[in-house]
């Protein structure tokens, strides 16, 4: 068992009260998973404060206690540590607990607003075929090797990444790919790891509600490719316009990929079909079994981050051509002519990519009947945008409910509603309940159209007033296609 000046190892303090040699058997940051012996990490949240409840912690059992201001009473006998940054600080411990086990992966984190998973989970299914051990942190799921390790965040905690990654060790795992959203970035849930590389996908209009504004979200990025150590590598969108500010600061090696510019590492689209995409990347042709430009950029950066790690082209090459992308990302099926398209889009940009790659697919007979819906309490300036987006790019919009959390389904929709062209109004129609707007755009469409259910993707629940119902949109469009189209 670690002591806590061993977990302290590299952590700026700010004062020390009481016994440093103190030993640990856990860390935790949650007052109501105290357990005797553990250290307890109060860190300002976004919604609670930590602080508040370092004295029930001490209650349950905690023997000592990191903080950043300290509390006026002084238990006796209990450590305190007083650090600037308590959630950075916990970081850097949590991986001295777990004996640094990202530096014995070879760690690659993606960020940028979409095609984290895809790319996440390419690099995961190429390295296993490429005959590695490997682990994965992801929004669908974390992995260990072929073994599911549920998700629950984009980004876990820094205690749970360190303690996955220290799983990952012990199996064999020798590379680690995994996702870092903007908010991860913020909350220092990254802190004490040592990357192996970066890669940035895109950036546009998210979770603005959290940072802010468009500016502080470009810096939550920016800030894992500031923090890269010397030798660790840094792959961006040159195609992205805020893609070179990302690597401004950074000490890692540069490096680009891209469908427009010359860079790095170069794609083209040859063709795109709803069967798949053919391309030419850096010289070389192949083909797909993925759709659409945003897929070419997803798999030109899952290229260049292999080669960056070492492997040899021709082999990345042969093995990404025969692996599908992730769940929920742009998966259809086909029932009596009508295809049926299910994505996670749930950003302007996303729900853009996916509408241009139907229209570049359509022969120009068939309708596009769009289902879509806007999160509750989150970033609601996007709301009118979706919409706008939706209505401008299909033949016909249901309106309705995403995970509606806290928030009434119809405001959300209000919102939704502020976006669309008043020219546009006769061929939408708003329908609350999901099931509902669903079934809708079933009896709506005739064989050879395209039905896009946006915005859920791989989730397999619906969140209403702080409880999650069972609802998977893949098996809900199947369910109902077969009853209606196969009668």
């Amino acid at each position: 068992m670690k002591t806590l000046k061993d977990i302290l190892y590299k952590v700026p303090l700010t004062s020390t009260t009481g016994d440093m040699e103190v030993e640990v058997k856990d860390i935790v940051f949650d007052s109501r998973k105290v357990g005797t012996g553990d250290v307890f990490v109060a860190a300002k949240g976004t919604q609670v404060d930590g602080h508040s409840y370092i004295a029930k912690a001490i209650e349950s059992g905690a023997t000592s206690v990191i903080c950043e201001t300290l509390p006026e009473k002084l238990v006796p006998g209990i450590t305190y540590v007083q650090v600037v940054n308590s959630a950075h600080a916990m970081g850097i411990m949590a991986s001295n607990f777990y004996d640094h086990p990202s530096a014995k992966l070879k760690v690659v984190a993606v960020t940028g607003t979409n095609g984290k998973t895809t790319c996440v989970t390419l690099l995961h299914k190429l390295f296993m075929e490429l005959g590695y051990m490997v682990g994965m942190l992801s929004t669908v799921e974390n992995k260990i090797n072929d073994e599911v390790v549920p998700a629950t965040h984009t980004t876990p905690d820094s205690v749970a990444i360190n303690k996955l990654m220290a799983d990952m060790v012990d199996h064999g795992c020798t590379h680690c790919f995994m996702e870092a959203s903007s908010h991860a970035i913020v909350q220092e849930r990254m802190a004490g790891l040592q990357l192996t590389g970066a890669v940035f996908t895109n950036i546009s209009h998210d979770h603005l509600d959290y940072h802010g504004t468009f500016d502080e979200y470009i810096k939550a990025k920016k800030k894992l490719f500031d923090e890269l150590p010397l030798g660790a590598f840094a792959l961006v969108n040159a195609d992205d316009k805020r893609g070179m500010v990302m690597v401004q600061n950074t000490k890692a090696s540069k490096h680009t990929f891209g469908l427009k510019y010359p860079t790095d590492f170069k794609a083209k689209v040859l063709s795109n079909t709803l069967h798949g995409l053919e391309l030419d990347l850096n010289g070389r042709q192949a083909w797909f079994r993925m759709i659409g430009e945003f897929n070419a950029y997803n798999v030109i950066s899952v290229m260049g981050t292999a080669l960056l790690l070492g492997e040899e082209e021709e082999e990345v090459l042969m093995q990404l051509s025969s692996i599908k992308g992730a769940q929920g990302r742009f998966d259809q099926l086909i029932i009596e002519g009508v295809t049926a398209i299910v994505d996670y889009a749930h950003t302007p940009d996303a729900l853009e990519n996916v509408l241009k790659t139907i229209q570049g697919v359509r022969t120009g007979v068939e309708k596009v009947i769009t289902v879509v819906g806007c999160g509750g309490n989150r970033d609601t300036t996007k709301r009118p945008v979706m919409a706008k987006i939706a209505t401008e790019m299909s033949d016909k919009v249901v309106l309705t409910s995403d995970n509606p959390r806290d928030e009434d389904p119809m405001a959300i929709i209000r919102d939704m509603e502020s976006g669309v062209n008043p020219v546009a109004y006769k061929k939408t129609i708003v329908i609350a309940d999901r099931k509902e707007a669903i079934k809708t755009a079933c009896v709506l469409a005739e064989k050879g159209d395209i039905i896009l259910v946006a915005g859920k993707g791989h989730e397999t629940y619906q969140e209403v007033k702080g409880v999650r119902h069972p609802f998977d949109d893949l098996k809900i469009v199947k369910e109902l296609m077969e009853l209606i189209h196969t009668k």
